[in-house]
This record gives structure tokens, C-alpha cells and sequence, in this order.
């Protein structure tokens, strides 16, 4: 089965120390190696983004910052794993290392 994992971060300025990215690489490199890792991305600052939203028919264009979010999508992460629970310690393994946030995970669909 397929996974996506979206990760929402508490958005802040600081980025990631030199340790921190050298340990998320090594786990990227051994999850992909592995099979497991699909496809992985990052996300921009919300400043940079936009939201397009339809109500009512009306549609409208909110430009970032998104300062009513607490938390922001940051990242995302597409798994090939066995079962959900394989998917939720995949999620704490990266949590450990990227810190405060959270990662929401979603069966994604596929052809049968």
C-alpha cells in the first residue's frame, strides 16, 4: 500500500542545523535504499504561497503569509509499506529528527 505522509511544522525562521540535515539524509538515503521511500519533498515558507479556495461557487485567492495556521504543511513524504502501522513508526523515526510537529498519514488510492 501506498502512503503519503504530510508533515505540518510549527513555521519558524530557523532553519535545520548542519547534524539534524545530516541525520534526515542518512534516514532519506536508508529508506529509499530499502524500497520504502517513494518520492519525499519540501515545502517553501507559507509567505511564498497562496490559497485558492471555492465556496459557493465563488472562488478567491488568499496570497501567504498564513498567519491564522499554527501549523503549516512543511513537507510530504510517499511510502511503500506493508500496513498503516508500519507507516505510523516510519512517521515517529522522522519526527524524532525533525522535531516539533506532526505528521498526518493518508492511504492513497490505487488501481486494483
Amino acid at each position: 500500500m501506498r502512503i503519503i505522509s504530510i508533515y505540518r511544522a510549527v513555521e519558524k525562521n530557523v532553519p535545520p542545523t548542519p547534524e539534524q540535515m545530516t541525520k534526515m539524509g542518512q534516514l532519506m538515503e536508508e529508506l529509499t535504499k530499502s524500497g520504502v521511500l517513494v518520492a519525499v519533498g519540501g515545502c517553501m515558507p507559507s509567505a511564498t504561497g497562496a490559497r485558492v479556495r471555492m465556496s459557493g461557487g465563488k472562488l478567491t485567492v488568499t496570497d501567504g503569509p498564513f498567519t491564522e495556521a499554527k501549523e503549516v504543511v512543511a513537507g510530504f513524504g510517499i511510502y511503500q509499506v506493508n500496513s498503516k502501522e508500519e507507516a505510523i513508526e516510519l512517521s515517529k523515526r522522522f519526527l524524532k529528527l525533525a522535531g516539533d510537529g506532526e505528521t498526518e498519514l493518508r492511504q492513497m488510492y490505487e488501481e486494483p
